[in-house]
């Protein structure tokens, strides 16, 4: 076994605040389909998938550490969403916030898995929230496939397409096994679904729904693990998550309003799952139609009355 721990930042572009230190390894993914060389760990080296990046997004760079890396125990954030340390929300320097390795290292002797706090949906379940953003049925056919392939896991399948929070964004340190394991299912499921539906008749946003189906079976995957007791739930941390990049929430919400309304589909590029915003835009949606019926019923009261 190799190095303790090791996170992977996939990324497609040079960033200015990558980091580059001894705990994090950037991986340039879909090295095959773009000959721009930035500096950083390739996805199209050894056994991997950079080829179907375009599809998979940041999948293609858990293949390559999946397949590629040795370390105890091994994760994947993205060049704009970072694990937060000890120093989260304290000054403006969000570099600061992301974990460091002298604060990974103790957890691991606690933890198997380390995830990202939940993202928590209130007003719709997993299932509703993918079917605004994107096309149910890739959800439908992906249940097929785990009903074919792996049908001990229909009920926890059934159990976690229901619920109104789960862990999101395809962030996750675990122990290689672990890590084994879930890369082992996840694959034979998203090679099975691309078979099956590919990329036909979609823009290149909507495209990349593997990678957006993997965040909702993850936690499919997770809640069967500990209904088979392979991981201990006091074996599994959550930390927050730094953003890097920028987010118009007004956008996002604007958007999301829009999805209702036309019953159909995001299919703009910086709607991405409505990114780490969508709790806030939640948030503001149900704020917003709480204003309208709070005026129209002060209004109401106000308007002048007729003697009697």
């Amino acid at each position: 076994m190799g190095e303790k721990v090791k996170l992977i930042i996939a990324t497609h572009r040079q960033y200015g605040d990558i980091i580059l230190n001894d705990l994090y390894l950037p991986v340039q993914v879909g090295s095959d389909l773009n000959s721009t060389d930035l500096g950083y760990q390739k996805d199209n080296v050894g056994d991997n998938i950079s080829a179907k990046n375009n599809k998979y997004s940041e999948l293609t760079a858990l293949y390559w550490a999946w397949k590629n890396m040795d370390a105890e125990y091994i994760g994947l954030v993205h060049y704009r969403r970072h694990f937060g340390g000890k120093n989260y929300h304290h000054g403006k320097d969000r570099l600061s916030w992301i974990i460091t390795k002298s604060e990974l290292e103790p957890m691991l002797d606690k933890y198997d898995v380390i995830l990202p706090k939940k993202r928590r949906y209130y007003i719709e379940t997993l299932y509703s929230h993918y079917a605004h953003t994107h096309y149910s049925n890739q959800l439908d056919v992906t249940f097929d496939i785990i009903k074919e392939k792996y049908p001990k896991y229909v009920n926890a399948y059934e159990k976690v397409i229901n619920k109104t929070s789960g862990y999101m964004f395809n962030m996750v340190i675990m122990k290689k096994d672990l890590l084994d394991a879930y890369c082992t299912w996840l694959f034979d499921i998203l090679f099975e679904l691309e078979k099956r539906l590919g990329t036909q008749n979609l823009d290149a946003f909507q495209q990349r729904f593997y990678g957006r189906v993997s965040e909702i079976i993850f936690n499919v995957w997770l809640e069967k693990q500990f209904e088979n007791g392979v991981i201990d739930k006091k074996r599994v941390n959550e930390l927050p998550v730094v953003y890097l990049g920028k987010s118009n929430f007004n956008k996002k919400l604007v958007a999301f309003l829009m999805t209702i309304w036309r019953k159909s589909p995001y299919f703009s590029e910086g709607m991405d799952s409505l990114s780490l915003g969508l709790v806030e835009s939640y948030f503001l949606y149900a704020l917003y139609f709480w204003s309208l019926t709070y005026l129209s019923t002060t209004s109401l009261l106000m308007l002048p009355r007729e003697p009697r």
